[in-house]
C-alpha cells in the first residue's frame, strides 16, 4: 500500500468516526437536558444555561418524586401490566408461531396476512373498536382492561417474529425427539423452545416496551387515578397553569432506568434473534 492509499484510508477513518461521534452528540444532548433539568434548583428550571452540572445541583426534585407525588404506586401499576403483557405475548406468540411454522391448515396463509395487515394501521385507528370491545365487556378502568389492549397490539408482530425463527431450525430435531420418546408438546417444550431463546427475548422485550411506555391507550381506558401507569402519572406534572418540569425531568430519568438495564441484560440475544429469522421465510 502507497503512502497516499495508507492517507486516504487515515482520512477515510477519520471522518467516520467524526460522523459518529457528531450522531452521538445528537443523540445523548435530549438525554443530558433532562438529566440537566432535574438537578436544577427551582429559582432555575427557565435557565438557559449550558452549564454540564448546572449551578446549585440538588437532588430535591428526586426526593420530592417519591414523597409528594404517587409514584411509586405508578411505578407498581406499570410494573404489574408490562410482566403480564409480557408474558401473555411470549406464551401465545410461541405458540402460535410454532402453529404457522410447522402446520399446514386451512386458512393459515389468511391468518399470517391478517397478522402483517394489522402492522399497516396505527394503535390509535384500532383504539374505538378496542374500546368499544371493552365497554360491552365490562373491562374499563381495569388491569385486564388494558392488558388486553397491549397484548393484541403487540401479538401480531411477536408472532412473525417467532414463526420466522421456527422457520430455520430443522424439522429433523423434533422427529429425532419423536423417535427418542418425546410426545408433540414434549418435543416442542424440550428442544425446539430452548434453540428459540432469542426470539424469545426479542418476544419478551416488544412486549414489555408496547406497555410500559404507552400513553394513549392507557389515558382512554384507566380514569381512576390508582391504577394509573407511568406515562400517565408523568403526564400529571403538566397542567393549563404551571409544569413540574423538575420531578418531570427526574421521573422520565427514573422511568428509563429499568428499559435501559433490561437491554443491557439482553443484548447479546438481541442480534442474533433480530436477524436469524430473515433467512428463512
Amino acid at each position: 500500500m502507497t503512502v497516499r492509499s495508507k492517507r486516504t484510508a487515515l482520512l477515510g477513518r477519520f471522518l467516520t468516526h467524526a460522523v459518529l461521534l457528531l450522531f452521538v452528540v445528537f443523540s445523548l444532548f435530549p438525554v443530558w437536558q433532562v438529566v440537566n433539568i432535574s438537578l436544577r434548583p427551582g429559582n432555575q428550571l427557565l435557565s438557559t444555561s449550558l452549564e454540564l452540572i448546572p449551578t446549585g445541583a440538588t437532588f430535591e426534585n428526586y426526593v420530592r418524586l417519591f414523597t409528594e407525588a404517587d409514584f411509586l404506586r405508578w411505578l407498581w401499576n406499570s410494573t404489574f401490566v408490562s410482566l403480564v403483557v409480557t408474558v401473555t405475548g411470549v406464551v401465545f406468540a410461541s405458540m402460535a408461531g410454532y402453529g404457522f411454522s410447522r402446520f399446514r391448515f386451512a386458512g393459515r396463509n389468511i391468518g399470517l396476512l391478517s397478522l402483517l395487515t394489522t402492522q399497516m394501521f396505527p394503535a390509535t385507528m384500532l383504539l374505538l373498536p378496542m374500546y368499544i370491545m371493552l365497554i360491552k365487556l365490562g373491562l374499563i378502568n381495569s388491569y385486564l382492561g388494558v392488558v388486553i389492549v397491549y397484548s393484541a397490539t403487540a401479538l401480531p408482530f411477536c408472532i412473525w417474529t417467532m414463526k420466522g425463527y421456527y422457520d430455520t431450525i430443522p424439522v429433523s430435531l423434533e422427529e429425532a425427539a419423536r423417535i427418542d420418546g418425546c410426545t408433540h408438546f414434549s418435543a416442542f417444550y424440550r428442544v425446539i423452545l430452548p434453540l428459540a431463546a432469542p426470539a424469545l427475548v426479542i418476544t419478551a422485550l416488544f412486549s414489555f416496551m408496547a406497555a410500559w411506555s404507552e400513553y394513549l391507550v392507557a389515558a382512554q381506558i384507566l380514569q381512576d387515578t390508582r391504577l394509573w401507569t407511568l406515562p400517565l402519572g408523568l403526564k400529571s406534572f403538566e397542567s393549563s397553569m404551571s409544569t413540574e418540569w423538575g420531578m418531570y425531568g427526574a421521573g422520565s430519568l427514573v422511568v428509563m432506568v429499568p428499559v435501559v438495564l433490561l437491554f443491557l441484560a439482553l443484548s447479546r440475544w438481541l442480534v442474533s434473534g433480530l436477524t436469524l429469522g430473515s433467512v428463512k421465510g
